[in-house]
């Protein structure tokens, strides 16, 4: 492990090759890299000879707010919501590339900490995925950027645009609980407009599970193979909240979507409008759903006027949108 002075230096404190060693003395070797970090790039195996290949950003103040958001729940959900993106086309996740742009006067106990919430979110959630290269930068304000790399394992890509009228619609993971939990930061653990840290003592356990679920997201991962082997004819990452991603999901395919309301929970507005849930939304012929998967709707041929119905009545377009006030969107 990677040694440095006893007390808990500052980014300022160290240099980017001592910072390097720190974080990846903390990362594992991915399973399918030929060469991982050190040089100039990275070499992963890709067994189907197609690479999966996404990335997402999160920055300090549209995406997160430190008071709120420990180095590990950051790191966590860095790999989480990139690895439900590979998921959702079917893949196997191999790698994340990483670029964090950091404050100078950062604590580096706090990016030890985000490195071992890359690690262990792998570990949970991808086994055999890890951390295989990146860059380091310094910046006003915390930023991490990480790319993630998939395998089809001779399987072609699920797209967003095969579902076909007559298929099921069918939800892997949770509806609204992100939202709830967004909203419980909001609206109790702010002072003077301002975020404060969150005291979990005060939670019951149904709400520490609502905020586990917008810092530390678990996407079913595994299942998006598990899908694409049963024959799913569509897929997506539930990120921006079901009504504005199925909305994508049925335009991409040229069909509409009927959403079954008593399939969504008792707080159907969150369900239909909450981001960040990070489930994966397929769809797939009549009687192959697999297990891990449950029905919440059906495709039906193009209606030009709504895509998206719920129990057959029009829903308006409405989830995550990064562009808005954080408490408008919150609010």
């Amino acid at each position: 492990m990677a040694r440095l002075p006893d007390h808990d230096p500052r980014i300022a404190d160290v240099s980017e090759g001592e910072l390097l060693r720190v974080i990846l003395a903390r990362t594992p070797q991915a399973e399918l890299a030929q060469l991982g970090p050190g040089d100039d790039a990275a070499v992963v195996a890709a067994p189907s000879r197609s690479v999966v290949a996404t990335t997402d950003t999160l920055v300090h103040g549209p995406d997160f707010r430190l008071a709120w958001s420990s180095g590990y729940d950051l790191g966590w959900k860095a790999a989480a919501v990139n690895l439900a993106d590979v998921a959702a086309m079917g893949a196997r996740p191999t790698a994340l590339l990483v670029a964090l742009a950091i404050p100078r006067d950062m604590p580096v106990s706090f990016i030890e900490r985000l490195a071992d919430g890359l690690r262990e979110a792998c570990v949970a959630l991808a086994p055999g995925c890890a951390v295989v290269g990146g860059d380091l930068t310094a910046s006003d304000v915390l930023m991490i950027a990480v790319t993630a790399l998939g395998d089809l394992e001779g399987r072609p890509a699920v797209t967003r645009s095969g579902a076909r009228a007559g298929d099921v619609v069918a939800l892997a993971g949770e509806l609204g609980q992100a939202s709830r939990g967004l909203g419980m930061l909001f609206t109790r653990f702010r002072e003077d407009g301002e975020p404060v840290p969150v005291d979990e003592s005060v939670l019951t356990d149904s709400e520490r599970t609502a905020l586990a679920a917008q810092l530390r997201p678990s996407p079913p991962i595994g299942l998006g193979i598990v899908a694409a082997r049963a024959g799913a004819t569509a897929m997506m990452d539930v990120s921006d909240g079901l009504a504005l991603d199925a909305r994508r999901l049925a335009r991409a395919s040229g069909v509409s979507v009927d959403l079954h309301g008593d399939a969504l929970g008792p707080d159907r507005a969150s369900a239909l409008g909450g981001g960040e849930d990070h489930g994966l939304l397929a769809t797939f012929p009549r009687g192959s759903v697999p297990d891990g998967f449950r029905v919440i709707g059906d495709v039906v041929a193009a209606d030009e006027a709504f895509s998206i119905r719920c129990d057959g009545r029009p829903v308006e377009e409405d989830g995550w949108d990064p562009y808005r006030d954080w408490d408008a969107a919150a609010g």
